[in-house]
């Protein structure tokens, strides 16, 4: 079985120590650091690099003194792309949730979820798909509204990469699945955000989802 290593960021001691007691009874995921701020993540993560030591998934609070965790993301996946960031928060307005998966978090979570939904969160990450508490998935999706969005705007091939993004599917995927170069693929995916008005790749895909362009078998997962 293949362990997920995992690296705690957040300010509340009592947090990361219920986060620790709880994975150490989770056979498939491990802790192996933890830092009180993002900054700290950053300088904790960069001895790591030099070690090559670094963890697989970064589980994130958003609210930190020094530097948050919407900031600490962006530094994160900036550096260290092969790493996931999931966000675990008690804050699920859809603004925040919008900014942290623009910064490229691959899941948000409440800090009320069951401690089931944090593990699930993490394996998702690890498999390179989104996970959303159900809570802030119903959020994202109210603000999905939009009387002009149609997808009669998209070329077939935009179309088509649509239906890869709603299945969980990254540029170097996509561009795999259609033959295509990384570099296009990332080019035809901002196409389909601009024409669709949406900002990131999740309330595109919880779109189509919803508009039966594509059947995924989790609402909560993409």
């Amino acid at each position: 079985m293949t362990t997920i290593r995992v690296f705690l960021v957040d300010d509340h001691a009592v947090v990361r120590r219920g986060m620790c007691a709880f994975f150490d009874l989770v056979e498939d995921i491990e802790v192996v650091g933890e830092a009180i701020d993002g900054q700290m993540a950053i300088d904790e993560l960069a001895v790591r690099a030099t070690q090559e030591d670094l963890p697989e998934v970064v589980l994130m609070d958003l609210l930190m003194p020094r530097l948050d965790g919407i900031g600490a993301t962006k530094v994160i996946k900036g550096l260290y792309p092969q790493i996931e960031v999931v966000v675990l928060t008690s804050f699920g307005e859809a603004e925040r949730v919008h900014l942290a998966l623009e910064a490229g978090a691959s899941g948000y979570l409440l800090k009320d979820t069951d401690a089931d939904q944090v593990s699930a969160a993490v394996r998702a990450a690890h498999r390179g798909q989104v996970h959303l508490d159900p809570a802030v998935a119903r959020t994202l999706t109210r603000t999905l509204v939009a009387p002009d969005r149609s997808a009669s705007a998209l070329t077939p091939r935009e179309r088509e990469i649509l239906v890869l993004v709603a299945q969980g599917q990254s540029n170097r995927d996509i561009a795999g699945t259609l033959v295509i170069s990384e570099r296009t693929a990332r080019t035809h995916v901002s196409n389909v955000l601009s024409k669709l008005g949406f900002v990131s790749r999740t309330q595109a895909a919880l779109w189509a989802v919803r508009e039966g362009l594509v059947i995924s078998s989790s609402p909560s997962t993409i």
